[in-house]
């Protein structure tokens, strides 16, 4: 077991209305702390969704958790090979290696809170979503990226058959 000795001197205070907005209506994400603000303890952000909308496809983390803590609404979460409704106040944590996607349930609104631990520098990546998102770069490119955000993308029939 290897025991992350976060190396920061100062608390991370981030204003709401100071964090980076990426995104829009229907998938919004702020941006909170990147794993170089905490030591390399965490890094987290607020993922909110409108109307069923897709957080994450399918993916794991080799070196990191994620723990996902529902602010508001209602989310469809996968954990390996189950499909979980999380609501309001629920807490899940999906360990390294585990397969895992988040939606807004169907016809529902989420807002999630999510914390990945040992951190990993991801508002890059987010940022490398907006730019697919708005056409700048082809989404195969974050297949190139996979390694560096620790975010390895999967097939999930499980996952496919609960969006469908």
């Amino acid at each position: 077991m290897t025991l992350i000795v976060p190396n920061f001197a100062e608390s991370v205070v981030v204003r709401s209305a100071e964090a980076e907005v990426i995104g829009q209506a229907p998938t919004t994400i702020r941006l909170l702390a990147d794993s170089s603000s905490t030591g390399g303890a965490l890094s987290t952000q607020r993922v909110t969704l409108t109307d069923g909308a897709d957080g994450a496809k399918p993916h794991h983390h080799a070196n990191s958790a994620e723990l996902f803590y529902m602010l508001d609404g209602t989310a469809q979460l996968l954990s390996g090979e189950q499909v979980v409704t999380a609501e309001r106040g629920d807490l899940v944590i999906v360990p390294p290696g585990l397969a895992h996607a988040f939606a807004a349930a169907p016809g529902e609104n989420a807002d999630i809170l999510i914390v990945i631990t040992p951190g990993v520098e991801r508002f890059e990546y987010f940022r490398h979503l907006e730019r697919i998102a708005y056409g700048k770069v082809p989404p195969e490119s974050l297949l190139d990226v996979q390694e560096l955000y620790d975010t390895y993308f999967l097939q999930s029939k499980p996952w496919d058959d609960a969006r469908a």
